[in-house]
């Protein structure tokens, strides 16, 4: 495996978190690493594309001509580099130590809750565990711009915690999402946020072979559409939440002299922390650099706030939901934790700090 440092975002600069902010006003002046066009607009569309990292997009050009016809260039996720952590941070403008956030699968008094299905063992977590509760920042910089993502996506926990108050648009098909965007613009809205989650879907059930290159075709004609239909003075923002690895079957459980000082997992493969047994927080961290740094980067949790992985602040509440052992997987390996399961097996995966999982697109049109 590499030697080479992880990745961490630049938090301050280019970075999925300052987007929305650059765009409706919250900087004095436009930022230099985001291309101008997108502040001279009259309107515009804010299109994010799950799952589509910045190395994967320039490695297949040919079959991606409408965003490479785009101006602009690489920018940072957030950390982990995952769905949840970086769309929270996409609307609300915040690190992940602000906005609490800080993973796929969270630990919250004792008890681990799935975000995107906000669920936990027991079950629906919406009434046990308030989204507001977890998440208080209001998205967008409290404005109310109309939000096209997938229709079923309606009245979920991940909704409430990272798109509340916003006017919501759902979608069934990828042809209708388009359609609520000319919709949209054709009524003079002067911001529109789109969201659009196949690439990722495909990235996770096939990896990153002729599936995928299907995929980010169709991504790249669904760009080419949107911003066919807007009008003069109208602009297309293109941007996603994380990239992707292909980890295949590079699943690896852990051995046993780790195990047997962990009392539960949270995270995700790529992105594993790992909760002590009481009083084994120094042992398990041993244990985990001894057998596990030559595939993972391990950090205790006190080395992930002092190295600012969740950003320079994190709260509390934030930092109480972290585990006391992270595993930041190196190359394209995964770690098992048999309470993470999921409709499909998974192939493509993200969550940690290499270049092809934080860096992603911005561009606009």
């Amino acid at each position: 495996m590499s030697d080479e440092p992880p990745l961490l975002p630049d938090y301050s600069g280019a970075c999925v978190c300052n987007v929305v902010p650059s765009l409706l006003g919250g900087f004095t002046e436009a930022p230099q690493w985001f291309p101008p066009a997108a502040f001279s607009a009259r309107q515009i569309v804010l299109l994010v594309l799950d799952g589509l990292g910045w190395q994967q997009m320039v490695e297949r050009r040919s079959i991606t001509p409408s965003m490479h016809a785009l101006t602009g260039g690489p920018i940072s996720t957030v950390v982990p580099t995952t769905t949840a952590v970086a769309m929270t941070s996409l609307t609300t403008g915040l690190s992940p130590g602000q906005h609490g956030v800080i993973g796929y699968r969270m630990a919250i008094e004792g008890e681990v809750l799935n975000v995107l299905r906000w669920s936990t063992p027991r079950g629906d977590a919406r009434k046990t565990i308030r989204p507001s509760d977890i998440q208080k920042a209001a998205p967008f910089q409290g404005e109310r711009p109309p939000v096209v993502t997938r229709a079923d996506f309606a009245g979920g926990g991940f909704s409430a915690a990272h798109l509340d108050g916003v006017r919501f648009r759902g979608y069934r098909t990828a042809a209708t999402l388009v359609h609520e965007v000319r919709i949209l613009v054709g009524a003079g809205e002067p911001f529109v946020f789109a969201y659009y989650d196949g690439l990722d879907k495909v990235s996770h059930e096939y990896g990153l072979a002729d599936h995928f290159d299907a995929e980010i075709a169709w991504c790249d004609r669904l760009v080419g559409e949107i911003r066919d239909l807007l009008p003069p003075g109208a602009v297309l923002v293109v941007t996603a939440d994380h990239g992707q690895v292909d980890t295949g079957e590079n699943v690896i459980g852990l051995p046993p002299e780790v195990l047997e000082h962990v009392a539960f997992q949270s995270g995700e493969a790529r992105m594993r922390w790992l909760h002590a047994r009481p009083g084994r927080q120094g042992a398990l961290l041993d244990a985990a650099r001894a057998a596990l740094s030559p595939l993972a980067w391990v950090r205790s949790k006190g080395e992930i706030i002092d190295e600012q992985w969740f950003g320079p602040t994190i709260t509390a509440s934030a930092s109480a939901r972290l585990g006391d052992v992270v595993l930041a997987a190196k190359g394209t390996i995964a770690f098992d934790d048999p309470a993470d399961t999921g409709p499909y097996h998974l192939i493509g995966r993200h969550g940690s700090l290499t270049p092809a999982e934080v860096l992603v697109p911005l561009l606009v049109s």
